[in-house]
């Protein structure tokens, strides 16, 4: 779940990204300039923005931002920066089914998996 105290997508955003079928992400480097933009699945579960990999690596787009912890994403509107934390399996009831509603049983099935399940990341947006 956010944290409280923390920021907060905004009720437009959250409302584009459950309808958005992809969310481009890119590693934000040091300064500040976006990485090569890669178009991933994103789903809403209450006020969280999560996103998971197929294909749990160091390099591309997930081994950046675990490295980094900051990103840049868009869906179809203006960059916006954004933090990472790593969440694995602790909302996996909800994460599952919301990929499962989204995406369909059958196109979802790879986001299913333990391993897609324990590489979970919540975004969170950048500053306050």
């Amino acid at each position: 779940m956010s944290d409280d105290a923390g920021p907060r997508w905004t009720a437009e955003r959250l409302a584009r990204l459950r309808r958005t079928p992809e969310l481009e992400v890119a590693v934000r480097h040091p300064d500040g300039r976006a990485g090569r933009w890669t178009p991933i699945w994103v789903v809403v579960v209450g006020a969280d923005v999560l996103v998971r990999t197929w294909q749990r690596r160091e390099t591309g787009w997930y081994g950046g931002v675990l490295r980094t912890r900051a990103a840049l994403v868009r869906a179809g509107d203006e960059p916006l920066a954004i933090e990472v934390e790593p969440v694995g399996d602790a909302q996996r009831t909800e994460v599952d089914a919301a990929y499962e509603a989204k995406y369909g049983p059958g196109g979802a099935r790879s986001m299913l998996a333990d391993e897609a399940v324990a590489s979970t990341l919540r975004l969170v947006p950048a500053g306050g």
